[in-house]
């Protein structure tokens, strides 16, 4: 029975157990701060993609030691399997990827799923020292980095979108603008059901603005049926 257990369990199972559960801890730290920010890959997501390149890195390493013992033509190769993770885990990290017109989102949480695949073939491979100082550079890169972007960071326009009917007068609308000193950068017309339309005016971001105020003003135009702030 005893022999059993230790031809199911195999000869590596501690050093595999103990590989696995660190794989876990570093990948579930990075999913964790990706959570925190509402990311659409968090703390589950990066910890299945981290224990499993571990794991197949573990297979690439321990796998396949009764073949190399029973035959001596065999060639062992544990860099085969791992470029293969590495090289496919791209799919999952361009599923998190939302293009919307010119905005691109979840580049950061891409490159976090294929580095944490790249610490769990690390960790599989017994490099835990390299292994615990990446996932200390990395969240620092996350978690100070983003605010320290920000300050060189442009700010997006501020876009305000008008509903009126036809009859509106852009000039009368520009006119508001000029009197609280806002630059417009762009005015888009789009058309609506019916006779209404939608005019989209972008302009420089502001720091001392009343919106309150400003969409009073732009409101008391003739023919505007409705104003708001366009995300």
């Amino acid at each position: 029975m005893v022999d059993f257990l230790n031809e199911l369990i195999g000869d590596h199972f501690n050093i595999i157990m103990l590989r696995i559960v660190i794989a876990l801890i570093l990948s579930g730290l990075i999913g964790f701060e990706r959570e925190l920010k509402n990311h659409s890959a968090g703390f589950r997501t990066h910890i299945l993609v981290g224990v499993g390149a571990c794991l197949m890195m573990l297979l690439s390493l321990y796998g396949f030691d009764t073949l190399i013992q029973a035959y001596d033509n065999i060639r062992f190769d544990p860099a085969r399997i791992p470029s293969y993770v590495i090289s496919g885990i791209g799919f999952l990290g361009a599923g998190t990827i939302i293009v919307n017109g010119i905005t691109i989102r979840g580049l950061t949480t891409a490159a976090s799923i294929w580095t944490v695949a790249g610490l769990g073939l690390v960790v599989g491979s017994g490099m835990y020292a390299a292994a615990v100082f990446t996932t200390f550079i990395i969240l620092l890169s996350l978690i100070f980095l983003n605010n320290f972007e920000k300050l060189f960071r442009r700010k997006k326009p501020y876009q305000i979108e008008i509903t009126a009917l036809p009859g509106l007068t852009i000039n009368k609308v520009v006119s508001v603008f000029e009197s609280y000193s806002l630059m417009i950068k762009q005015v888009d017309i789009e058309r609506i059901d019916g006779e209404l339309r939608n005019i989209v005016i972008k302009i420089e971001p502001y720091k001392e603005l009343s919106q309150l105020e400003l969409f009073e003003d732009i409101s008391k135009i003739e023919y505007v049926k409705n104003i708001s702030e366009r995300k």
